[in-house]
């Protein structure tokens, strides 16, 4: 005799996986983000610093990722940006030399150097709290 088991609750947690696509048109806030931070290195020569950034974000708690792929920076910046990934972190000669970044928001767009503590500090605050911050308009 054949038997069928229906689980109810995968069902709903489809639908509502489904209504939060929708609700946030795939731009979910940072807490929310499967990948809350790529860091894009300039070159491959700088591969090592994005990796130690990367790190340390992690040991921090940020879900984050290094684009290791050998393309140009625009191009980085841009699939990025079509992935509504919250923060991008740009590492470069200057970042490396000064042990800071340079961090591109889909927020604020460009919000230059800082220290890579005090960007910890901040988006861990974001997270932590939960707090949604408003989109850039589209430039026209």
């Amino acid at each position: 005799m054949p038997v069928m088991i229906h689980r109810v609750v995968f069902g709903s947690v489809e639908r509502f996986i489904g209504v939060m696509i929708e609700n946030y048109a795939g731009k979910f806030p940072t807490w929310l983000c499967p990948v809350q931070a790529r860091i894009l290195p300039i070159s491959d020569k700088f591969m090592d610093y994005a990796g130690k950034v990367c790190e340390k974000l992690k040991n921090a708690g940020i879900r984050a990722e290094v684009d290791e792929r050998a393309e140009k920076i625009g191009f980085k910046i841009r699939e990025a940006t079509l992935e509504r990934i919250p923060y991008m972190i740009i590492v470069g000669e200057k970042e490396q030399e000064s042990g800071q970044i340079s961090v591109r928001s889909r927020f604020a767009g460009d919000e230059g150097s800082q220290d890579i503590d005090a960007f910890i500090k901040n988006i861990r605050a974001e997270i932590d709290d939960r707090v949604r911050r408003p989109e850039k308009e589209a430039e026209k």
